[in-house]
């Protein structure tokens, strides 16, 4: 019994493996950082929360309960934002954590943004550098 002929299937356009711009969709080539919104950090709560309870329900009650941090707060949380090269905000901007509430790329600011980002952390004190033998250093016998 002869097969039936299939038809051609229509070729399909690949789709960056990557993340993608926030405002247009386009593949990202860079990214910086925003504090979570209170939705999105009262989601972490909640799901913290949620294992937490499990934790507890799980727990061997012939042994202490689990004792947990406080939940987490703002402060403890970043959220990445990506962008294509048109959407992106200058690299310095892109090197701070930016608030909350920045509506970057938004393209009215653009290659800024309409928060105050963070400053930069203090530098942090480089230890010595450790003694590597000869043969570890390049040039080395």
């Amino acid at each position: 019994m002869p097969s039936p002929e299939l038809p051609v299937p229509a070729p399909v356009e690949p789709r960056p493996a990557g993340p993608l711009c926030v405002s247009c969709a386009e593949p990202a080539i860079v990214h910086w950082v925003r504090r979570l919104t209170d939705d999105e950090l009262d989601e972490v709560r909640r799901v913290e929360a949620d294992r937490r309870a499990e934790v507890l329900r799980l727990a061997d009650p012939q042994l202490p309960a689990p004792v947990f941090p406080s939940l987490p707060s703002g402060e403890d949380f970043t959220r990445t934002v990506c962008s294509c090269g048109p959407h992106a905000i200058t690299m310095d901007a892109a090197a701070l954590v930016h608030a909350s509430s920045c509506t970057a790329p938004n393209e009215a600011d653009l290659p800024g943004c309409d928060c105050t980002p963070e400053p930069p952390p203090e530098a942090p004190i480089e230890p010595a550098a450790a003694p590597l033998p000869d043969h570890w250093v390049t040039g080395g016998t």
